[in-house]
């Protein structure tokens, strides 16, 4: 493990996310960068006013200060696009070994209503996924 990509949007799941990666960092001595990705929907208001690159760049200083009192540094990337097919572009792309996301735990319905990005990575990234529970 060499380097980790850690999905993160600020919540209870992705704080469980950002500690697992911290801890897998810790152990293998791995770099990590945090994606914070603002969706984008089609239509006339592309991007939530309330989940703009505002409230993204916010969530990954967050991260930055979590990792920062484990005595780690990340990178912090914040694309725009569709959060699940974005992550596994950028973890592609970008050369990362690992990705870590957390989830929310959805059942059935929720995930058929809401979509599971955890879900999708898992089952879509060609790399190897983590999932924090």
């Amino acid at each position: 493990m060499n380097k980790i990509l850690v999905a993160y949007d600020g919540g209870e799941p992705a704080r469980r996310a950002l500690d697992t990666a911290a801890e897998l960092a810790r152990l293998t001595g791995a770099s990590i960068a945090v994606v914070s990705v603002v969706p984008t929907h089609p239509g006339r208001f592309p991007v939530d006013p309330w989940d703009d690159t505002s409230v993204h760049a916010q969530e990954l200083l967050e991260a930055r200060r979590s990792l920062r009192e484990k005595g780690i540094e990340a990178d912090l990337i914040e694309p725009t696009g569709d959060p699940a097919p974005t992550i596994e572009r950028i973890a592609e792309e970008g050369g990362y070994d690992t990705v870590v996301i957390g989830s929310r735990g959805l059942n059935a319905m929720g995930r058929i209503l809401q979509g599971s990005v955890s879900e999708h990575v898992a089952t879509h990234a060609k790399v190897t996924v983590v999932v924090a529970r």
